[in-house]
């Protein structure tokens, strides 16, 4: 059975965005408001992806305690006295609750919205032989649509989003995202849909 599901999804690869303290818990200095009710989906999809033998990629920001990698809109965030989102080392930085890296899995560290900006991810997968990409995390709007957009740049044959195990600060927000990028040939099933699902 195994061989069999590895023979099956060995060109597709899990992306899980930005599921960290930060992110996720109320109160972090970028909580998505969303974030935190996808947890249990962003858990079951991880381990759906374990038992087809699908890799795991963990795609995380880390920045400078400084601020000194950090986008020129978000550096007044770093200033003295104020939280550093996501800073290399702190507890923000870490994955939320029940979110575990194991033997296997892959981590990736970016410093932008896309996991492919200034970053190895595409040579890793290429490497690899991944040809279809299934994006799951946070926000939408930004870091799971701009890395989707560039996988769709960057051909690769299918691109998935999770519809319920993505989030951002309003379900119209969401939404919106999520119709723009099925507009431009992205999959977007929910959980269950992918779940059921032979590709």
């Amino acid at each position: 059975m195994a061989a069999a599901a590895d023979s099956k999804w060995k060109d597709t690869a899990l992306i899980v965005i930005d599921m960290q303290n930060d992110f996720i818990l109320p109160g972090g200095p970028m909580h998505v408001k969303g974030g935190e009710a996808i947890v249990p989906n962003v858990i079951k999809a991880i381990e759906v992806s374990r038992s087809r033998g699908i890799p795991v990629i963990w795609v995380v920001r880390e920045h400078d305690p400084l601020g000194r990698d950090v986008e020129l809109f978000r550096r007044h965030l770093y200033s003295s006295g104020k939280p550093k989102p996501t800073s290399k080392g702190s507890k923000g930085a870490e994955l939320v609750d029940g979110l575990d890296i194991k033997d296997g899995d892959y981590k990736l560290v970016k410093t932008r919205f896309s996991a492919f900006f200034n970053t190895h991810l595409h040579s890793y997968l290429q490497g690899v032989g991944v040809k279809k990409l299934v994006i799951i995390g946070v926000q939408t709007p930004n870091c799971v649509r701009q890395t989707v957009f560039d996988a769709v740049a960057l051909d690769y044959e299918t691109v998935t989003v999770v519809v319920d195990a993505t989030a951002a600060a309003t379900p119209d927000i969401h939404n919106a995202n999520v119709f723009d990028m099925s507009n431009v040939g992205v999959a977007i099933p929910t959980l269950e849909e992918w779940c059921k699902s032979d590709d």
